[in-house]
């Protein structure tokens, strides 16, 4: 009797971790077609593309001259170091101005610091759309529209960010903060010496995820420029597409928008274990 319950569990599990991984596998599938489908098409030439009345799944001559194509027919090269620039330089403030937020807010003790911190989090209530319409309209007053400044002073202030930092500060124990300052080590000093490598990790996911977003960034970076000369990746592949180059050469096309998302699967990979951890580590509570 035990034996038949024994193996009807059993079965019962099997079946059960089947299904699982058939759901599993069917959901992968429908996530990576997409780019899977993407790459393929940038390596047919537009002639072979054109030609396929109904798409193949595969091809047996690939060829890289999309990519060329690509980059020396439009101004790729431009927009690929305007978004380097843009996504360094943002990221840089942004985690200067997110760890002394999140030092402040976690270990400096001043009158109305808890409510300062329930009104700065009530910020993220308000629609970014909001942000947006406010944030356009005070830089072309400034006369800051198709500048570097102009993209870059809305974008280095990230509350959720403040937030996360700051409840990995708290879990330093109090004792290490007493002890330093009665060696009479500074504010600044101990959170460069101790709280930035104790909590190196979630630092390390901020950052990475600034430079995703950064590097994905196109409703701001669209308002704030209307000038080539200062457009971001992806307002440029907007623009490619909007052309006749875009629509013309969709091999083409895709070969660019591969040449942007690459290096971001790249970082995401390469980095995947730290941004969990971090993240991980921001939400417990010591």
């Amino acid at each position: 009797m035990k034996n038949s319950q024994l193996n009807n569990r059993r079965r019962v599990n099997g079946i059960g971790k089947t299904v699982t991984y058939f759901l599993l596998t069917f959901w992968a599938i429908v996530v990576l077609f997409p780019f899977y489908w993407m790459i393929l098409t940038s390596v047919k030439s537009q002639g072979q593309y054109n030609a396929e009345f109904i798409p193949k799944l595969f091809t047996l001559s690939p060829t890289f001259e999309n990519y060329i194509f690509a980059f020396t027919q439009v101004n790729l090269s431009r927009y690929f170091l305007n978004t380097v620039i843009f996504s360094v330089v943002t990221t840089g403030l942004m985690l200067i101005v997110t760890v002394l937020a999140a030092f402040a807010f976690s270990r400096l003790h001043f009158k109305g610091r808890d409510l300062a911190f329930t009104l700065f989090l009530a910020l993220m209530m308000i629609p970014s759309e909001l942000v947006v319409i406010t944030n356009y309209v005070t830089i072309t007053e400034l006369n800051l529209r198709n500048t570097f400044s102009g993209l870059i002073l809305p974008s280095v202030t990230s509350v959720f960010y403040i937030y996360l930092l700051r409840e990995n500060f708290s879990q330093i124990p109090d004792t290490l903060y007493y002890a330093a300052k009665m060696d009479g080590t500074s504010d600044f000093k101990y959170l460069w010496k101790v709280m930035v490598p104790i909590c190196r990790p979630t630092i390390v996911t901020i950052t990475i995820l600034k430079v995703i977003e950064c590097w994905n960034s196109y409703v701001w970076p669209r308002l704030a420029a209307d000038d080539s000369a200062y457009f971001l990746l992806s307002v440029g592949i907007q623009d490619i597409r909007d052309s006749g180059f875009g629509r013309e050469n969709i091999p083409a096309m895709m070969a660019a928008v591969v040449a942007v998302c690459v290096p971001l699967i790249l970082l995401f990979l390469i980095f995947r274990r730290q941004i969990m951890s971090g993240v991980a580590r921001g939400g417990m509570k010591g």
